[in-house]
Parts: structure tokens; C-alpha cells; sequence
């Protein structure tokens, strides 16, 4: 591992990470709110996964703190897990705050209706690493994939990719969304495995909306 991704191997609040029973603490948090309009921006082929780009003004506020959307990428299967259960897909929608903070949104995915979002996002779907390409500006938001219950994990982590840096706050929804099977399977076939492994909690402090 190159010397820059060292966190990776030693930092104590990494992620992703398994939620068990007894592992979160009740408790009554502000609800989450997403201002997302139109989806504009670009895909590209990263080499790990495909990533959206996100251009505008889509914010997160979450705690008390207002976050821009900067980019959403995806990992099968899931990374995270709750209550020993895995899901087949993730989508995590990257956000800053004006002074380069993090906050990362996990969306958990299962088999059911088509995503339309993704029928969008991955209309042009780039195949090739380095490859990329305009998204179809204005036709959907990415309001228009999140669950409807707005329950919700937060704790404090890391880039679940190298370099791992740690101090981004993330929430994990906790109503998955649908993915159908053939866009699943159009994903597996790219990037058969592209996520980490869950890692110690550490006796870090993970709160549950009531």
C-alpha cells in the first residue's frame, strides 16, 4: 500500500461498517433534508466504479450543517450491512460543506422496480476506465430515488476508498431503494466486486432516528 494510504490500514473510524443490534442509540435527531433539483453533470469510468459528477446547487442538510452534493458513485454488493443483512447494491451520495468537510449518504439498494434515476445516470453508461459522458441535463433529480421514509444511521467515518481519510460524517438511510435485476446485473458485469470490506467500530457512538 502506497505510504499516503497508511489511514487505510490504521485508522480507528473507518468504514464501511456493520450495524448490529445494540450497536445504535435511539435518539431524536433533526430530520434529514435533501434540496436536490435537476441532475446535471457528467459519468465517467473511474476504474474502481461508474461516478456522477454533480454540477449545481443540490444540498444536504443533516445535523445542523448544509453540504453541497459533489459526486454519487456505486459498489456491489453493498458495503455497509444492518442487522446482519447485506444488500446486493449501494449508492453513495458524496457531499461537502464550505470548509471541505465531508458527509456521505448511503443508500442501500434491493431487487424490485427500475431505478430512474440509473436508467438516466446510466443511459450512456461509459464501459472503458477514463471513459465519460455528458448526463441528459434536467430530466430527473436525484430526489427522485430516495426512499420515502426518511429514517436514518449517523456516526462518524471514513472514504470507504483510499486514501480512507477519516472525519466524514455519513448516514446510512435506513429504508433501501429498488434496483431492478437487469440493471444490477449491467453493473456486475463492469465491476464484479468493488467493495470494502466492513471495519471495527472501535466503541464508536452510532446514532439511530427514532
Amino acid at each position: 500500500m502506497r505510504p499516503e494510504f497508511a489511514t487505510c490500514a490504521t485508522g480507528k473510524t473507518q468504514s464501511p461498517v456493520h450495524i448490529q443490534p445494540g450497536d445504535a442509540l435511539p435518539a431524536d435527531l433533526e430530520p434529514i433534508s435533501f434540496e436536490y433539483g435537476p441532475l446535471v453533470g457528467r459519468i465517467h469510468h473511474t476504474g474502481h466504479t461508474d461516478q456522477d459528477d454533480v454540477q449545481g446547487t443540490n444540498m444536504l442538510v443533516v445535523r445542523g450543517k448544509v453540504y453541497r452534493l459533489v459526486q454519487f458513485h456505486f459498489h456491489h454488493p453493498a458495503e455497509e450491512m444492518i442487522n446482519y443483512r447485506g444488500f446486493p447494491m449501494v449508492a453513495h451520495l458524496v457531499h461537502k460543506d464550505s470548509e471541505g468537510r465531508l458527509a456521505g449518504v448511503a443508500l442501500l439498494m434491493e431487487l424490485g422496480a427500475e431505478n430512474p434515476v440509473l436508467a438516466q445516470a446510466w443511459a450512456r453508461m461509459p464501459l472503458k476506465a477514463g471513459e465519460q459522458y455528458l448526463l441528459d441535463a434536467g430530466r430527473l433529480s436525484v430526489a427522485d430515488t430516495l426512499p420515502k421514509e426518511r429514517g436514518y444511521y449517523t456516526f462518524t467515518g471514513s472514504l470507504t476508498t483510499p486514501p480512507c481519510s477519516e472525519g466524514v460524517t455519513w448516514v446510512v438511510m435506513k429504508q433501501p431503494v429498488a434496483i431492478s435485476q437487469t440493471q444490477l446485473e449491467t453493473f456486475r458485469r463492469l465491476f464484479p466486486l468493488n467493495a470494502r470490506p466492513v471495519q471495527p467500530l472501535n466503541a464508536r457512538l452510532v446514532q439511530e432516528s427514532r
